[in-house]
């Protein structure tokens, strides 16, 4: 093998690890904040729910897009997370890095979730997943090879 050839190599196992990491970041953020959503509690709640509340919208919302925001408000509920997390892992391409990613949510009370208005998540879900952003790109580059 020539110098060239190992240069090539070299190049493409970086890029390689390069779509692996931004994927792999993208998905550990996304699965946090689902699972740090609170899902509605009526039992807390000062005033009854509506009839046939169910629980679960602000974490069946959140999504990925690349290159620009999605602002779509999905009409259904997810308590456990599974949906959403899935739906997440889905959209992140293979080819990830290099491209801007956004996990975002679009329910018109998000805000005030992130602000702690819930007992599930006093210190919101988008600031405690921030703090932790580098430890979670240093946990995924230190797995890389």
């Amino acid at each position: 093998m020539s110098f060239s050839d190992d240069i090539a190599k070299f190049a493409q196992k970086a890029a390689n690890n390069a779509d692996v990491l931004v994927r792999k970041t993208v998905i550990d953020i996304g699965t946090r904040l689902v699972n740090r959503t609170p899902v509605g509690d009526a039992n807390y709640w000062k005033s009854p729910p509506p009839a046939g509340y169910v629980g679960g919208h602000a974490r069946a919302n959140w999504s990925h897009s690349e290159g620009e925001l999605n602002t779509r408000e999905f009409d259904t509920v997810d308590a456990s997370g599974g949906a959403s997390t899935s739906r997440i892992a889905a959209s992140v391409p293979k080819k990830a890095s290099g491209k801007v990613h956004f996990v975002q949510n679009s329910v018109p009370y998000i805000q005030r979730l992130e602000d702690g208005w819930s007992r599930q998540a006093p210190n919101g879900m988008v600031a405690v997943t921030k703090v932790e952003f580098q430890g979670i790109v240093n946990a995924i580059a230190g797995r890389l090879k």
